[in-house]
């Protein structure tokens, strides 16, 4: 399948990007860039973080988003107006979430990406039985997200994601900047360090975009089949993949 135009948005089927420029970092070079980084941008700004992203690795370097808000989006968007926005569009997603990307699409300085799976989902279930969200949701995530993503990925050296160390325990740790070995990229994560008080100020501050979801009593949002309204006092991410003992789509591993 070739690339296919809709409403401004790079929609990307099976085909994938570009193929990787020969001249493209090694990947000890890049741990070695990420190494460095990470101890000397600990404790800087976010814009700080995605300046020296943007820098580093020009157009090499992409923003991923699951555009439940455009805060990533729009603050790498300062500092690298064009930059390539990487949203995976599973065929599972809230209407609500499809509305954030094509917003997103038309009022940033962005270059949004959809990146489809190499399945439609009704593919998926001819293939594999259907409703595998429900019997293997590992084996779905595979194939709606992460090998989409590495598709994706592979014209670039670096991507930035917007982890935060407050949304669950296992994020505690996030680095601001980190060798992904798995894919041998640089992985930057500039609101590591912020709050959701944080978050919440910068889309007030800008204007935003924001996933109408939560204001429905939505922590984190998903794929629909795999996602719930959270409780209170529940950690936000407690409505993602709920009948199951996951927590991580697996790409952010």
């Amino acid at each position: 399948m070739s690339l296919v135009s809709a409403a401004g948005l790079g929609l990307v089927g099976p085909g994938g990007p570009t193929p990787a420029d020969p001249t493209r970092r090694s990947p000890e070079e890049l741990r070695t860039l990420a190494e460095q980084a990470a101890r000397d941008l600990e404790g800087a700004p976010a814009l700080e973080i995605a300046r020296w992203a943007a820098q580093t690795f020009g157009d090499r370097f992409c923003v991923t988003s699951s555009m439940a808000d455009a805060v990533l989006a729009h603050l790498v968007s300062r500092v690298a107006p064009g930059v390539d926005v990487v949203f995976l569009d599973t065929g599972l997603h809230f209407p609500e979430t499809l509305r954030v990307r094509d917003e997103v699409a038309r009022t940033l300085p962005v270059n949004v990406r959809s990146i489809r799976p190499r399945l439609t989902v009704g593919q998926q279930d001819g293939q594999y039985g259907p409703r595998l969200f429900n019997k293997s949701p590992d084996d779905c995530c595979q194939l709606r997200k992460v090998e989409p993503l590495e598709r994706a990925l592979s014209g670039y050296d670096a991507w930035a994601a917007g982890l935060r160390r407050d949304e669950s325990p296992t994020r505690a740790n996030t680095p601001v900047v980190t060798f992904d070995s798995r894919r041998g990229k640089v992985k930057v994560n500039p609101i590591a360090a912020w709050s959701q008080a944080d978050v919440d100020s910068y889309i007030a501050r800008f204007n935003v975009p924001v996933n109408e979801l939560f204001k429905q009593g939505y922590g984190s949002i998903g794929c629909w089949p795999c996602t719930r309204r959270t409780k209170a006092g529940e950690d936000p991410r407690a409505g993602r993949w709920a009948m199951f003992e996951k927590t991580e789509c697996g790409l952010h591993v």
